[in-house]
């Protein structure tokens, strides 16, 4: 077997390519540690790039109080997170790398140029320049039956032992047969000091995070929060006919709002999509976790949409009871209350025939027209998913308690946050934590 061990620094292994483990890498590699960064896809970062093609929001401007907020049931753990590495600390080191930032009107910031491949360009050369090593298609498989990191590679086995700090006491053997050299199998082993797992969330599992390491921890008796879909669609039964001439257009500048399973009243003002299962975008992301939490409860959610924010009821039902003349119904709602064809077109899907002609009812449903939403979309098809691995089960080094030597980093952990850049500066700021705790766990 080759050994490739590293005499002239403590090494750490890093397992997942996203930015909370290039974080991490990058304060260790800054520290003099020797860092090899594995990942099972052919380049590191491809969610993060799939999330910039739209336009790379790395954080928002918001008072830190009001960003907070975002976090809901984890706001005093990512505080600290935060503290350590605040979205103002995380535009300066963007500024670091070479690239300019913007607030935009909404408050996200975003690069100069709007996109995420300069950024990690820019950041894989100092990584390399630092020292990192990266090992691309090297997926992590489990432990064997010694307690090390075992990984299918295009070149074979590679098993990577964790030091001494890693007690074999605390290991309970698995299962994993693990081939042995001169069986026709190239078998490459290393050792290491430290290990930081960044391994996301369940979504886009095209693109790396596919939760493969839920079981491989709970085998481990690490408690993992069953995972989610956060920032998600939600679907709606709609009509044959609405679906195959609305599908793909946009609601703009509406408010929603529903009351969730605990009475809690949420209500937000924002853009969505239509889409042929249902209905989509950042106002429904903003609103997904309550949304998808109170239909586990109830099994559906009658989400209320204001069609005209800037109109009263008082107003919209003078405008209803205006006289239209020889005009269409459609027309009429353009002209006196500015509705489109798609809103028409809603207000037709979610209004019985019988109603659709009386005046007062026609204005009560533009103020709070009921569409029902009946279930989250699948986790894959998310931007993002809530639960992970238990903050619990951490230290305050965010190394596992009953794993010393293991560290967990980014959206693997049981938070979630809505998309505006919220996601992204929380996974930076734990990899930067967590890169931090790797150093005093090693006592740099």
């Amino acid at each position: 077997m080759e050994s490739d061990n590293y005499s002239h620094a403590r090494v750490v292994t890093v397992i997942g390519g996203g930015p909370a483990g290039l974080m991490a890498a990058e304060v260790l590699s800054q520290q003099g540690v020797h860092v090899e960064v594995y990942d099972a896809m052919p380049s590191v970062g491809r969610k993060f790039l799939m999330a910039g093609k739209g336009g790379m929001n790395i954080t928002h401007s918001e008072p830190l109080p009001a960003f907070l907020e975002r976090y809901g049931a984890r706001r005093e753990q990512i505080k600290l997170l935060l503290e350590n590495f605040s979205p103002d600390a995380l535009r300066e080191w963007i500024q670091g790398l070479g690239i300019a930032t913007f607030v935009g009107s909404s408050g996200r910031v975003f690069p100069t140029d709007m996109k995420a491949a300069p950024l990690l360009r820019a950041w894989l050369h100092r990584l390399r320049g630092n020292g990192v090593v990266f090992h691309m298609r090297h997926r992590w498989t489990g432990w064997d039956d010694a307690g090390g990191l075992c990984f299918d590679t295009p070149e074979g086995v590679r098993m990577v032992r964790v030091g001494s700090k890693f007690p074999l006491t605390q290991r309970d053997p698995l299962p994993i047969p693990l081939p042995q050299a001169g069986e026709g199998v190239n078998v490459k082993t290393s050792s290491v000091d430290a290990v930081v797992l960044a391994l996301g969330g369940g979504s886009w599992p095209q693109l790396g995070s596919n939760a493969a390491w839920v079981s491989l921890l709970q085998q481990r008796n690490i408690e993992v929060a069953a995972l989610q879909p956060s920032n998600c669609g939600f679907e709606v039964v709609w009509s044959g006919h609405f679906k195959n001439k609305f599908s793909g257009q946009p609601l703009k500048s509406v408010v929603a709002g529903f009351t969730d399973a605990e009475g809690v009243v949420h209500r937000r003002q924002g853009d969505c999509v239509v889409t042929d299962y249902g209905i989509e975008g950042g106002l429904i992301y903003a609103l997904s976790a309550p949304l998808r939490d109170t239909i586990a409860v109830q099994g559906y959610v009658d989400l209320s949409v204001d069609l005209t924010p800037g109109r009263d009821l008082a107003r919209v039902s003078a405008e209803m009871a205006y006289p239209r003349g020889s005009r269409s119904l459609s027309s009429h709602l353009q002209s006196r209350v500015g509705l489109n064809a798609l809103q028409t077109g809603l207000l037709r899907e979610c209004v019985s025939a019988a109603d659709f002609s009386d005046p007062a009812i026609l204005a009560r449903a533009i103020k709070a027209l009921p569409v029902r939403l009946i279930a989250p979309r699948p986790m894959a098809g998310a931007i993002s998913t809530a639960g992970g691995v238990k903050l619990e089960m951490l230290d305050q080094n965010l190394m596992l308690k009953n794993l010393p030597g293991i560290f967990c980093a980014g959206e693997m952990l049981d938070w979630e946050a809505p998309t505006g850049g919220y996601l992204l500066t929380a996974c930076f700021a734990s990899g930067k934590s967590v890169g931090d705790g790797v150093l005093r766990y090693l006592k740099y």
